[in-house]
């Protein structure tokens, strides 16, 4: 699972640097570049926690396996959508570029911010899966601050200056 984890977080990043790139140069204005470090330190320690939590070497499943992998494997399935449905404007951070209509489509035409409920749904039920409660809490409770309390209003204003168009694309 660590492999899994770590492999996906890096294509992830890979993805986000070009697709990066590719927003710069049409334009792309970057918005809390501040903190974007905390999420690098917040999937570090969920990393590092639930590993030392669950005991190294001796990591138990919890009997409640099956429902933490059937969440963890749809959270990963509404994840992957949420970055074919941006494409190019799929990132870790926030990039407006001006002018540029809003993506409607997949499963932002259900919910405002699929990939933030995919990834909090992750941190919870991949130390569940392992027994790693206290980690699955403090990972949830860090990731609902920074989320609401930051990025998600970050974003609702790099979206209002940005002047992008409210239209599917």
């Amino acid at each position: 699972m660590v492999c899994i984890l770590i492999s996906q977080r890096l294509l992830e990043l890979y993805i986000a640097k070009n697709n990066y790139k590719w927003s710069v140069a049409a334009g792309a204005q970057e918005f809390g570049k501040e903190h974007y470090s905390l999420f690098f330190i917040l999937h570090g320690c969920w990393f590092i926690g639930w590993i030392v939590e669950s005991g190294i070497g001796n990591i138990v499943i919890s009997e409640l396996w099956y429902v933490w992998l059937s969440l963890f494997v749809i959270a990963q399935v509404v994840r992957y959508w949420c970055i074919a449905s941006l494409g190019k404007a799929w990132n870790t951070r926030v990039l407006v570029i001006p002018g540029r209509k809003l993506i409607s489509k997949g499963p932002y035409q259900y919910i405002k911010h699929p990939n933030y409920v995919a990834v909090a749904i992750e941190l919870l039920v991949v130390p569940l899966l392992f027994g790693a409660a206290i980690t699955a809490t403090l990972a949830t409770l860090c990731n609902a601050w920074l989320i609401l309390g930051i990025r998600i209003p970050v974003e609702e204003k790099a979206l209002s200056e940005g002047i992008i168009e409210k239209n599917s694309c």
